[in-house]
């Protein structure tokens, strides 16, 4: 098991990357009821100019090193925003998803910070049960054309 930081320099990576992605989504949207949500219409281009930085979690298993988990995140300024934490469904309830979340949260690149935000879909319990876990504070729950409830958690950026 490793984490590191993603280059996404060529396809190969990025679409590794989006076979993870659309795999831990699908269940997302499962849990959601709803199979619209933006993650599962990234492709190659839309990875290419994001702003966000990606660490992995991989794995070595019997088809060699796997990336099992990726989260991504973005600083503007003493907020640390956490855009996508994704894990495939053949490596979940291994604790990656919490590897990933502490590994980002005790990132030195990100000292300074002050507070990390996150959202999900309101009916994704597994997340929501991760999120506050680590302490992060339910803040506001809205609802998204066509509908779909999504839940905003904060919490401080010390005292993990």
């Amino acid at each position: 098991m490793s984490i590191q930081q993603l280059d996404l320099q060529t396809n190969e990576e990025i679409l590794t990357l989006l076979a993870l992605q659309i795999a831990s989504y699908r269940v997302e949207a499962e849990l959601i009821g709803f199979d619209d949500i933006p993650p599962l219409k990234d492709g190659i281009q839309s990875i290419r100019v994001v702003k966000e930085t990606f660490y992995g979690y991989f794995v070595d298993d019997s088809e060699g090193r796997s990336l099992a988990g990726a989260i991504s995140f973005e600083r503007e300024g003493c907020v640390v925003t956490i855009c996508r934490m994704m894990v495939h469904p053949n490596f979940f309830r291994r604790g990656i998803a919490s590897s990933l979340l502490q590994h980002i949260m005790n990132e030195q690149e990100l000292a300074g910070a002050v507070r990390f935000v996150v959202s999900t879909g309101t009916a994704n319990l597994p997340a929501i049960r991760l999120y506050e876990g680590y302490g992060f504070i339910l803040k506001r729950v809205f609802t998204v054309p066509p509908g779909v409830s999504l839940t905003t958690f904060e919490r401080p950026a010390t005292g993990h």
